[in-house]
């Protein structure tokens, strides 16, 4: 399956909403410190509710910690700044898809990391800011999950 990679997120609940996701779909979650939370939060551990993905959630300190145990794997960053649509790629088992803490988005320092082609979008309307981190994750997991045929999924 594909990975989540959350860079430093803030708010606990959607951390949290998006320990669901993986859960529901097989995804692998990682979070790379500092997190604006403590993982054993009262609003994390309410969204998440009683599944157990805790457990398979990584944690490293930092984005380069992360890229070292991590350097084999392609990476889809996502981004206001991207220029190609998330629908129009190909996603891969094995792959990252890589989202910015929900105040800022992903820094400039990691967007130049990534190769053009692969820093992404999700349509707006003109003059919007940004949706909710979930929100945005949950749209990126489900059309690269439908690409790879719903793989161990139940239809």
């Amino acid at each position: 399956m594909l990975d989540i990679v959350l860079y430093e997120p803030e708010i606990p609940p959607n951390t949290g909403n998006i320990m669901r996701l993986c859960r529901n779909t097989g995804f692998k979650l990682h979070l790379i410190e500092p997190l604006g939370f403590d993982l054993d939060s009262k609003k994390l551990r309410r969204a998440r509710l009683d599944y157990d993905e805790y457990y398979s959630t990584k944690v490293y300190p930092d984005w380069t910690q992360y890229q070292i145990l991590n350097s084999e794997k392609k990476i889809f960053g996502f981004s206001t700044k991207g220029k190609t649509c998330y629908s129009d790629v190909n996603y891969e088992s094995g792959t990252a898809l890589l989202f910015g803490p929900e105040t800022r988005g992903l820094p400039r320092k990691v967007i130049r990391e990534i190769p053009e082609e692969n820093l992404l979008k999700i349509p707006m309307i003109p003059n919007s800011r940004s949706l909710n981190l979930s929100n945005t994750v949950a749209i990126v997991v489900y059309e690269a999950w439908r690409q790879l045929g719903y793989i161990n999924g139940i239809i």
